[in-house]
């Protein structure tokens, strides 16, 4: 959503909509950081060495993505499209939700929903998996591309929330 929006208010100072002023200026910033965290973020979560792994059979594998990506796509919209960021007004405002949305989105642990996930090729899928013991285990994992039945896997827990899929070999 942050790329999207910086992409807008680019085109906006190229097209000369909108003046390069300190407020400009400000949103293009906040939007190039904001962008680079999320980038960072999700670089650490998937490739991070130090996670614990552990391998797993699939018994069942729901792919829930697009439960979710409906109702997340009209934030993109909304602010991609409505938002006009060269207002000190609609920039607070924008703050105001920004901030809404995250403890919303924390307090309710919706890490999963992100598009931009999605876009890279990562599903996500409801899961239930047995461990070596044929203990059976319930969650949520993201995974690149489709999960096949009574295969291995290695799960790379990185926390209770964030968990990713990998083939074993």
């Amino acid at each position: 959503m942050y790329f999207l929006m910086l992409v807008k208010e680019v085109v906006e100072i190229c097209l000369k909509n909108i003046a390069l002023n300190w407020l400009a200026w400000l949103v293009i910033v906040l939007l190039v950081v904001l962008s680079c965290l999320g980038l960072i973020g999700i670089y650490m979560a998937t490739k991070n060495k130090k996670q614990k792994s552990v391998l797993v059979k699939i018994v069942e594998a729901n792919n829930i993505t697009d439960r979710h990506f409906l109702g997340y796509f009209s934030l993109f919209v909304l602010f991609a499209v409505t938002f006009d960021l060269s207002r000190l007004s609609m920039f607070v405002v924008f703050i105001i939700i920004q901030a809404m949305i995250g403890v919303v989105y924390i307090k309710n642990k919706l890490f999963f929903i992100n598009p931009f996930l999605n876009i890279l090729g990562f599903n996500f899928y409801k899961i239930i998996y047995t461990l070596d013991d044929g203990q059976k285990k319930n969650t949520h994992i993201f995974y690149r591309g489709a999960i096949e039945l009574d295969r291995e896997y290695l799960v790379k827990v990185k926390d209770e929330n964030f968990s990713v899929l990998v083939p074993h070999k």
